[in-house]
């Protein structure tokens, strides 16, 4: 198997630490055999739109190949923050408010249709990035990002869900690993009644759920068996008539993801590179 898909990759224009040149990544894509590619820099909330901005006159300055596409990684945020952020406070919210909202609070996206049309944007990947105001206790944590992954398996907006159950932050051992909670030391934490729910969310409403690459199974920071526990939920997905992506989650300065050694992980748990989602070549969308 050969993975000739990336459509979560990340520029020098993210509002995070994300350093790659377009014009760069252009010339690696093709030197590692991608066929059908796109950029997805974040948007956690109206404050990152003039990133947006930026990223997509560089994609347009560099003559971008028609296999090439233009996407946006949107955050789950609160309805709550939106509104405090349209008060003009605080100064410089780069990933918005992260305390102070309320726990099991309306949700959205710091994204609109008219911005999506505004900027050209192909394709939106919607990702739980942060738990939304619950204490940082395992099983309030795993209600809310089920909570989250519902709410992007469901939004009009939303073409693919990214990387379900990520996590980072708490719960990071001094050497920066992962042991334990919330569910990283066994993904059995999460209850099956969950994994079937969002399958049927994603399937009722035609979305694709991302397989992560360097976030989640190729992540250094995750214990040796929370892999093969994963590949075997994604497999559950699949059983369940899931359809996926392929994302690097690329946020390096060199566009350079071991496709080599997913490919190989995901051809032993029965996934094919024609089993996964891409967008046609622009002409053919235009005609």
């Amino acid at each position: 198997m050969k993975i000739t898909s990336d459509w979560h990759i990340h520029s020098r224009h993210s509002c995070d630490e994300a350093a790659l040149p377009i014009a760069d990544l252009i010339g690696a894509a093709d030197d590692l055999g991608l066929r059908d590619f796109g950029l997805s820099d974040h948007i956690h909330t109206p404050h990152n739109l003039p990133d947006l901005v930026a990223s997509r006159a560089d994609f347009l300055a560099n003559d971008p190949p028609a296999r090439f596409h233009f996407g946006v990684e949107a955050s789950v945020v609160s309805a709550w923050e939106l509104a405090e952020l349209a008060t003009g406070s605080p100064e410089r919210p780069t990933y918005g408010l992260r305390q102070g909202g309320p726990p099991g609070g309306p949700l959205a996206l710091g994204l609109t249709e008219e911005d999506v049309e505004q900027l050209g944007i192909e394709y939106v990947i919607g990702g739980a990035h942060w738990p939304m105001y619950v204490p940082f206790e395992r099983e309030a944590v795993i209600r809310d990002y089920h909570r989250q992954n519902l709410f992007l398996a469901t939004h009009p907006l939303v073409d693919i869900v990214a990387h379900p159950w990520w996590w980072m932050g708490h719960w990071q051992s001094d050497d920066g690993r992962y042991r334990g909670d919330p569910w990283l030391d066994d993904f059995g934490k999460i209850p099956a009644s969950m994994h079937d729910e969002f399958a049927a969310a994603v399937v009722e409403h035609g979305k694709r759920v991302e397989i992560n690459l360097s976030a989640i199974l190729l992540n250094a920071a995750y214990p040796d068996t929370f892999t093969p526990q994963y590949l075997e939920y994604l497999a559950l997905l699949r059983a369940r008539n899931v359809r996926f992506s392929i994302g690097s989650d690329c946020h390096s300065a060199r566009y350079d993801p071991d496709f080599a050694g997913s490919a190989t992980m995901l051809e032993a748990a029965g996934f094919h590179d024609e089993d996964f989602w891409r967008l046609p070549p622009r002409e053919s969308q235009e005609t």
